[in-house]
């Protein structure tokens, strides 16, 4: 039975998450309703990983197996006429060889990569209302990296997970982790082996409370060595966050996207 990959662009706003949810309408199950459209398959569908309601995705992937005879690369444009416009399938395609149904979304997953985007300005933005927040106190992009570079590396991130979320670990290990301006934004790139529930929002409150001047750096030092909920700062909202990168042995979702544009 072919193994078809999808590599998801959404955006999150009206949506309860990936997830299917009984308090909501998910991504997950939007994309399985179309699927059931197109092949008369009740599909199980799996991701790389949730996504928070109101989170974007940029390159979210999943993978569904199907007795469809529809060309792999087929589906992105049989599901997208079913889609709502908020939902794009931006590639669909089959891994070939020996382990091409050894492939799994979520657990194959080498780097995950997110943004968030910080406008940083005297006024706000129609344009970015759905996309970043908005601090009209001046941030100190130097003081944002110092705080940033103290993430990289393997750590309990027991503080920068949302109270009461249960998981076997909560050691994961950051790769990279920096604050870059883009215009009006200030934008923070962080990609790692994993992340816990509400993890990059907490890591980002607590952060912008270093770049504001409030807290020194070490404020990260010390919930990362005595990883407490207490020790870290608030949730950042979840509008300005967006699942931007996936990688894997097999493939990583920039080389997809750029092979479906037309350059």
């Amino acid at each position: 039975m072919p193994r078809i990959v999808l590599v998801i662009e959404y955006d999150g706003a009206n949506y309860v998450g990936w997830q299917v949810q009984p308090n909501g309408v998910a991504v997950q199950q939007v994309i399985g309703g179309a699927l059931f459209e197109l092949t008369g398959e009740r599909i199980d569908l799996h991701a790389s990983g949730r996504t928070d309601s109101g989170v974007h995705a940029r390159a979210q992937v999943a993978h569904f197996d199907t007795e469809s005879r529809i060309p792999p690369d087929k589906f992105a444009f049989a599901l997208n006429t079913r889609l709502p416009a908020d939902i794009r399938i931006k590639g669909s395609f089959s891994l070939q060889g020996e382990g091409e149904n050894e492939f799994h979304s979520r657990f194959s997953v080498k780097k995950k990569h997110y943004r968030y985007a910080v406008l940083n300005t005297v006024h706000a933005s129609a344009f970015y209302a759905g996309r970043a927040l908005h601090i009209y106190n001046k941030l100190d992009i130097e003081k944002l990296n110092a705080a940033a570079a103290r993430f990289i590396g393997t750590h309990d991130f027991a503080a920068f997970k949302a109270a009461g979320s249960k998981v076997a670990t909560t050691v994961r290990t950051v790769y990279s982790s920096e604050w870059r301006r883009e215009g009006d934004l200030i934008c923070y790139y962080v990609s790692g082996s994993g992340f816990l529930y509400n993890m990059v929002r907490i890591m980002v409150g607590t952060m912008l409370r270093v770049g504001l001047g409030y807290d020194d750096a070490s404020i990260i030092d010390a919930a990362l060595n005595d990883p407490r909920r207490t020790n870290a700062g608030d949730t950042a909202p979840a509008h300005a966050l967006t699942l931007w990168r996936v990688e894997y042995d097999e493939f990583d979702t920039d080389e997809v996207l750029q092979e479906n544009a037309l350059l």
